[in-house]
């Protein structure tokens, strides 16, 4: 699912919440593209120390982990870096993900 977050500069991102399923294709790739470079450089570093040791085997095994728990990490930085829900059902897409906090 895809939803929307808006910075007070007014700028908004398109995110998408779950499985990442381009990670999981293209490893640190999609992270490089998005300009997360912190992440890429992790998941870069990770795959060529356990890739060689395992014969690739360590390297697919962390990028099917990175696959489930990339987009979530990367939509925690977005809201860290001043980003907010751009609607309410996005808010509620990213509560029912536990992602942010249920409204009290």
């Amino acid at each position: 699912m895809k939803i929307y977050l808006k910075n007070d500069a007014g700028v908004t991102k398109q995110v998408k919440v779950g499985f990442s399923w381009t990670t999981l294709f293209f490893a640190f790739f999609p992270a490089l593209f998005r300009g997360d470079l912190k992440w890429a450089f992790i998941m870069f570093i990770i795959s060529a120390v356990v890739g060689p040791f395992t014969l690739g085997i360590g390297a697919w095994i962390s990028g099917i982990i990175f696959s489930f728990v990339y987009n979530k990490i990367y939509i925690k930085e977005m809201l860290e870096k001043g980003y907010r829900p751009a609607s309410e059902e996005a808010r509620v897409v990213l509560e029912n993900n536990h992602i942010i906090a249920r409204a009290a």
